[in-house]
């Protein structure tokens, strides 16, 4: 059976290489353990992601600490159905989401639904990824 990598050869998506220290250890630690439970594969990438969202949220091309620790959305209470918002914290107030809409310069925001604010930012973070992405590569 092959060795498991330890957290610290693990590399990191570029969103996580870009966040906090913290951000990065949460990601790597769960990683190695997860990958030891289900071996190599988007499965202990999934979990890994899922650990991180709990502590920290996704905005723009990075990962801050959320205010609260908990699960992001729905998906993250244990329910299997419906989509994950990438990382945006959908549970948050709506002046927060209006908060984050604001720094990522989301266009119509102050018409928006708390939902309408949800997908808006995931879009925007994805919009904030590639642009990063193709900065550094």
């Amino acid at each position: 059976m092959p060795r498991s990598p330890k957290p610290s050869e693990i590399g990191l998506p570029s969103t996580v290489e870009r966040s906090p220290e913290h951000a990065q250890d949460i990601y790597r630690a769960t990683l190695a353990s997860a990958i030891d439970e289900y071996g190599d594969g988007e499965r202990a990438r999934r979990t890994a992601y899922a650990s991180l969202k709990h502590s920290y949220e996704k905005v723009g091309d990075h990962w801050e600490a959320k205010a609260e620790r908990g699960p992001s959305d729905e998906g993250g209470r244990g329910r299997r159905a419906g989509r994950t918002h990438g990382g945006v914290d959908a549970n948050a107030t709506k002046e927060h989401l209006m908060s984050v809409a604001r720094r990522l310069d989301v266009k119509g925001r102050s018409r928006m639904t708390k939902a309408q604010l949800v997908e808006a930012i995931d879009r925007a973070n994805d919009r904030e990824s590639r642009r990063a992405r193709e900065q550094s590569g």
